[in-house]
């Protein structure tokens, strides 16, 4: 796209073909204390490698070069759920980030540009600044963040846990469960095992495995997958991203099994000290769906949540596009999604995820 200027800002797409220009952004979204691991040009890139769905990155430059703020987008095609502009695609957050009062309103714009170009009728900022123009819609009641600072050690995070869970975490702790932590290949099979088997029970299709390699691969040790066992057998496993001082256990999977020996709990209570140990602060659950199992969950660890804004632009005439498979019209397509043999929906369901986004 050209570049649009805004009197104080100037828009364009960066090429993220050029190692320089991506390492510019990356260090200047390291830098920024509002950032997220969903704003790095690896994410959106990963994505790309691993989805087949197009990375687009926006930056606005001050007039002598320097970065104002970026928008890292994933371009979203799906026959099944139509085409849309996302920030970030197969992200919980992303959206505007800059450090600049007009990059924002110019950065959107030019997204919205972007978007008709592409033939996308929907432009969705995952948290981020809100753009402000009243053609956005704010959406700040489908999702909750839970996020708080990590304890100083085992004991006061215990402690920090409602009497309740702090019970099931040392019943986890207590069932000699084996903890580490890679990045090596048998770690990458035994989590996306756990993990396709996860999602099958909650009626929805498996990502594509190429997703979570590709992650991993451009997060370097920004990345890596934690997972406990009992006698050899593998019960939960999660990849977890660290940025900025924050560890954000993200893809989550378990096994049958899992419950009894609390192995969650295990996994995420010593996942914490590791974290801790590698000079975490913070430990963030990431989202949940508001009145969903998973919020309930992570409230009982103690964590607050907090409503994250989401902002929405929809072509006129046209409807926003909902992939939210809690939503009515999907209802019955998750029963049914459940019933069907875990092969056969570990099969065809790469398929049909690429294009939620």
């Amino acid at each position: 796209m050209n570049a649009i200027v805004d009197l104080s800002v100037i828009v364009e797409e960066a090429r993220l073909s050029d190692p320089v220009v991506v390492g510019e952004i990356d260090r200047w979204v390291l830098a920024h204390p509002q950032s997220t691991p969903f704003h790095r040009p690896g994410w959106i890139m990963g994505v790309e490698a691993g989805t087949g769905q197009k990375a687009k990155m926006l930056v606005a430059r001050k007039p002598y070069g320097a970065i104002a703020g970026i928008l890292p987008l994933t371009h979203i095609r799906s026959a099944l759920f139509g085409r849309a502009l996302v920030s970030s695609g197969f992200a919980v957050d992303g959206g505007l980030l800059t450090d600049h009062r007009r990059a924002g309103t110019a950065l959107a714009d030019a997204a919205w540009t972007l978007a008709e170009k592409l033939g996308c009728t929907t432009l969705e900022l995952r948290g981020g600044e809100a753009p402000g123009d009243a053609v956005w819609q704010n959406k700040a009641d489908a999702y909750l963040g839970f996020s708080r600072p990590l304890a100083v050690d085992d004991e006061a995070e215990l402690k920090g846990v409602p009497k309740r869970h702090r019970a099931e975490i040392r019943k986890g702790l207590a069932n000699d469960l084996s903890f580490e932590i890679g990045r090596d290949r048998r770690l990458r099979d035994i989590h996306y095992r756990l993990y396709a088997h996860s999602v099958h029970n909650l009626g929805t299709p498996v990502f594509p495995r190429g997703l979570f390699e590709a992650v991993l691969d451009r997060f370097g040790d920004g990345a890596d997958i934690a997972m406990v066992s009992k006698d050899g057998k593998p019960l939960s496993a999660v990849i977890s991203l660290y940025h900025r001082g924050a560890c954000m256990p993200y893809w989550h999977g378990a096994a049958e099994g899992a419950r009894t020996m609390r192995s969650n709990e295990a996994l995420y209570f010593q996942l914490m000290g590791s974290a801790r140990e590698r000079g975490c602060t913070t430990f963030d659950f990431g989202r949940s769906k508001v009145g969903t199992g998973p919020a309930a969950w992570k409230k009982t660890w103690g964590f607050e949540g907090e409503p994250l804004g989401y902002h929405l632009r929809t072509a006129p005439g046209h409807e926003t596009r909902d992939v939210n498979p809690l939503s009515p019209q999907y209802r019955r397509k998750v029963e049914l999604w459940k019933k069907l043999p875990e092969p056969i929906a570990n099969l065809i369901g790469p398929h049909i995820a690429r294009g939620l986004g």
